[in-house]
């Protein structure tokens, strides 16, 4: 056995009997071991994928996508090494090809970390969905990663393929070089039906400015956030046409979505269980990130029609006969999209709801946030709301601010007292909206009683 061969069988024992002790570590502690031991593993097992490596990257989304387009590679008789739990920064992708076998690599990254990787694995195609202002403290305004994207961009057109969103202009630049002329090797996606476009532009409106000249955008109309039809009147900058183009769609709530597409192969209809608009957006990037790895057309309606939501995102557990849908925020943008789908879901008797809000480091210290995010959409759809998390009370301010009635809000700060109390009166289905930390502590006491299996087996 080889010196590195070794490292690798430590960091394997290491991570199985992290696992058997179930005391969670198991997505992430095997790679950083082997990453203290060996600095450049992650590029030397990564030389070992014989097929092509897919990275995909955005602010919302990328664990939804990755999870598509692993589906869509399933489907076609590919099973790709593939960080499915969501760890997705060095350590994650390290512990994947770690412990999976497979040709090829398909791997979400972290947006931060999207150059460090992308340098190591070299990969063949990298997807880019979005970028929104997340967690201030830890990654700073926007445009610092988006200058970094570019570089990473920049450095790679002679040998990787992207994928990008046109309907996001700082992503959608990327496909230009310097001079503004469009790259080879470039595939967009985009949604074309405006009949899902927003009255006016939300709060969580970040690309206001042209990179290129610094005149403002000038919008035809937005969908999420600032992804929509854009263009500047400073330099002539504007939306591309995408190749990948949702022509007609219907939200259906909680159930998902029906989305009518044109694709270089041709027309496709899509049945979504996934609910919104945001994985609308998540399907047109897997289904262009597929065509360009070669999967068969007639293959990706039925796959993505059989999807399962990602952990946290969209997941339905039932607790004591009731069921409990679990919906990740972390930003406004994100947060802005599962309001708008719960609107879809207010009956009369209106929502029962379980909001936790953390700042620890994995969610951004600043949670200042929640007042761009429009909490303002299910004033009077709300029939009861349990405020939990580390800044419980600072949510329950910014609800009575977007008109909730006092009454209805509650505030239990501990996830499972509070959690306890919400399914005690809940009239029907629970809605939680957990922040990342407090969904892992939400997953693990669900886990802990038996109603869920551990997120890291």
């Amino acid at each position: 056995m080889t010196a590195f061969g070794a490292k690798v069988a430590v960091a394997r024992a290491v991570g199985a009997a992290s696992r058997r002790s179930g005391r969670g570590g198991g997505t992430t502690l095997p790679g950083r071991l082997l990453l203290k031991l060996e600095p450049e593993a992650l590029r030397r097992l990564g030389a070992d994928l014989d097929g092509e490596t897919t990275i995909v990257s955005a602010t919302n989304g990328k664990t939804t996508t990755a999870g598509m387009i692993a589906a869509l590679l399933e489907a076609d008789g590919r099973r790709p090494v593939h960080n499915r739990a969501g760890s997705n920064m060095t350590w994650g992708v390290a512990t994947a090809l770690l412990e999976q076998k497979g040709q090829e690599g398909l791997f979400e990254v972290d947006e931060a970390w999207l150059s460090q990787i992308a340098s190591q694995l070299d990969p063949s195609l990298i997807v880019l969905g979005n970028l929104f202002r997340d967690q201030l403290d830890r990654y700073g305004e926007m445009e610092t990663l988006v200058d970094d994207w570019a570089r990473t961009v920049e450095a790679r057109t002679d040998r990787t393929r992207f994928v990008l969103n046109a309907d996001d202009p700082a992503i959608a630049d990327l496909g230009r070089d310097a001079g503004g002329e469009p790259r080879d090797g470039i595939a967009y996606f985009g949604i074309e039906d405006p009949s899902q476009a927003l009255p006016e532009l939300q709060h969580a409106f970040d690309a206001k400015h042209c990179r290129r000249c610094g005149h403002p955008y000038a919008y035809e109309r937005a969908f999420v956030g600032h992804l929509g039809h854009y263009s500047c009147a400073g330099c002539g900058a504007r939306r591309p046409q995408p190749t990948v183009a949702a022509t007609e769609i219907e939200l259906l709530g909680m159930e998902g979505s029906r989305v009518a597409l044109r694709t270089p192969a041709g027309p496709l209809r899509l049945e979504l269980p996934l609910p919104g608009l945001y994985n609308v957006y998540n399907a047109l990037a897997a289904v262009a990130a597929g065509l360009e790895l070669g999967v068969a057309p007639e293959r990706i309606a039925p796959a993505l029609a059989g999807m399962r939501a990602a952990f946290g995102r969209v997941e339905t557990i039932e607790v004591a006969g009731t069921p409990l849908s679990i919906l990740l925020i972390k930003n406004p943008a994100g947060a802005n999209e599962v309001l708008r789908t719960l609107r879809l879901e207010a009956g009369e008797e209106g929502l029962d709801l379980w909001i936790a809000l953390n700042d620890r480091t994995a969610d951004g210290r600043d949670v200042s946030w929640v007042w761009d995010a429009d909490f303002e959409l299910l004033d009077g759809a709300v029939r009861r709301v349990l405020c939990a998390g580390t800044r419980a009370p600072e949510l329950a301010v910014r609800l009575k601010y977007a008109g909730w009635p006092v009454e209805a809000i509650e505030v239990e700060a501990e996830i499972g007292p509070s959690l306890d109390r919400a399914l005690e009166g809940a009239g029907g289905r629970l809605f939680a909206l957990p922040t990342y930390t407090a969904l892992l502590e939400l997953r693990k006491l669900l886990a802990d009683r038996g109603h869920a299996e551990e997120f890291w087996r």
